[in-house]
């Protein structure tokens, strides 16, 4: 909680975290990473925020993917308020393939971006 009574804004963003780490695993993002040192690396994130959070209020956090590109793809999140029935928050993240060996950006592992196209089903 912060000074005004509710939770704060980066928390928020600690959700979308959340939610992406378990979206990466999904798709294969982490054993590649663990395979190969072809990880993700966050371009940019944003978020909507509509309704204020207070305890104690419990959420439900939702990820999808968006769009997909050669070297990355874009997340859509969404945090839902139980207690108010209704949507707190929308955001986007962009994620890029990068090789933490050559520390350069890469084209998505094959079988990382046949992941991603299954979850945006």
């Amino acid at each position: 909680m912060d000074a005004y009574g509710h939770v704060n804004n980066t928390v928020f963003f600690r959700y979308f975290e959340t939610a992406r780490i378990a979206f990466l695993d999904r798709c294969g993002f982490l054993a590649a990473y663990d395979r190969d040192g072809t990880g993700a690396i966050l371009h940019s994130t944003d978020c909507r925020f509509r309704r204020p959070l207070v305890f104690p209020d419990e959420v439900l956090v939702g990820t999808r993917t968006l769009d997909v590109a050669d070297d990355r793809f874009t997340m859509g999140y969404r945090i839902v308020s139980l207690a108010q029935d209704a949507v707190a928050a929308d955001g986007t993240g962009i994620v890029v393939a990068f090789d933490y060996r050559a520390n350069a950006k890469v084209a998505l592992p094959a079988e990382v971006r046949r992941g991603v196209e299954e979850l945006r089903r």
